[in-house]
C-alpha cells in the first residue's frame, strides 16, 4: 500500500481538485483499489465527487478510537474509489493529536486499512500544525501544488524545512505547478526555471470539475488538463515503483 499526501499550507491552490483527479486515475486507469482520505474540513473533495450529505458519524471519532475507520467509509459512483469524509468535528483533531501525545495515529489507522486499499490518498488541509506533521509522517510522497507566485513557492520551502525537522528518512516531495496559464509572463518564467516540475494548466475543463461534481476523465477525458493529470498519475507511479 501506498499512502499519497496532497499536501499545501497554502489554500486556493487546486488541492482537492487535485486529490480527486489522481484518485480517479488510480482507480479507473491503474484498476487499484483506492481511498480517498479528507482530512480537510472544508470537505471539498466530498463536493467534487457529489457527496452532499454528512454521513452522521462523526470523523473525529476515527482518531479517538470511538469506531474504526471502515465504519465510516462510503463507496463512490467510480468502481473501485471509496471516500473517507471528513465534516466539521475535524476543526478540533489538531488540539487533540497534541493532548494525545502520539504521533503516528494518523499513520496507524492508514495502516489498519493496509489490507483493503492498495492506494490511499489523503486531502490534507492548507495548515501547518500537528495534523500536517502526522501527515508527513503518514505519506509516502507528498504532492506539493504550487501557483507560480513567490508567496507559493515559500510554501514548498516550509513543506522541506518541517519534512526535515520532524522526520529523518522522510517521504519524497513532487512540487506540482497548478492553474498555469502560459499565456502570463510569470507563469511561463516560473515553469521556465522548473522543468522538471510537472504542470496541471488553467483549464475551463478543471471549472467543470466542480460544475459537474466529477473527476475530468469522467467527462472530458481527451483535453490536454485531463492528459496533465494522467501524465502527473503516471509519474507518480513510476516514483512509487523506484521507492519499491
Amino acid at each position: 500500500m501506498a499512502i499519497i499526501a496532497i499536501f499545501s499550507p497554502k489554500g486556493g491552490v487546486g488541492k482537492s481538485t487535485m486529490a480527486v483527479n489522481l484518485a480517479w486515475c488510480s482507480a479507473t486507469l491503474s484498476k487499484k483499489r483506492t481511498l480517498l482520505w479528507e482530512l480537510d474540513p472544508q470537505r471539498g473533495a466530498s463536493y467534487l465527487l457529489g457527496e452532499d450529505e454528512e454521513h452522521g458519524k462523526p470523523a473525529f471519532s476515527i482518531f479517538s478510537k470511538d469506531r474504526p475507520a471502515k465504519s465510516i467509509i462510503t463507496a463512490t459512483e467510480i468502481e473501485g474509489l471509496d471516500l473517507l469524509p471528513s465534516d466539521g468535528s475535524m476543526v478540533e483533531l489538531d488540539s487533540y493529536f497534541n493532548q494525545l501525545g502520539k504521533k503516528r495515529r494518523l499513520a496507524k489507522i492508514a495502516d489498519d486499512l493496509r489490507s483493503e486499499y492498495e492506494i490511499i490518498i489523503l486531502d490534507c488541509p492548507p495548515v501547518m500544525n500537528e495534523v500536517a506533521r502526522q501527515i508527513m509522517r503518514a505519506a509516502d510522497l507528498i504532492i506539493v501544488p504550487l501557483s507560480p507566485s513567490p508567496l507559493a513557492r515559500r510554501s514548498l520551502d516550509l513543506v522541506r524545512l518541517e519534512l526535515s525537522r520532524i522526520v529523518k528518512a522522510h517521504a519524497a516531495i513532487l512540487p506540482v505547478f497548478s492553474m498555469i496559464d502560459r499565456r502570463r509572463t510569470l507563469h511561463r518564467e516560473a515553469c521556465a526555471g522548473q522543468p522538471d516540475w510537472p504542470i496541471i494548466p488553467m483549464s475551463s475543463a478543471i471549472e467543470q470539475v466542480a460544475v459537474r461534481r466529477a473527476p475530468i476523465g469522467a467527462f472530458q477525458r481527451s483535453c490536454p488538463a485531463s492528459a496533465a493529470f494522467i501524465n502527473l498519475w503516471k509519474g507518480i507511479e513510476a516514483k512509487l515503483a523506484k521507492k519499491n
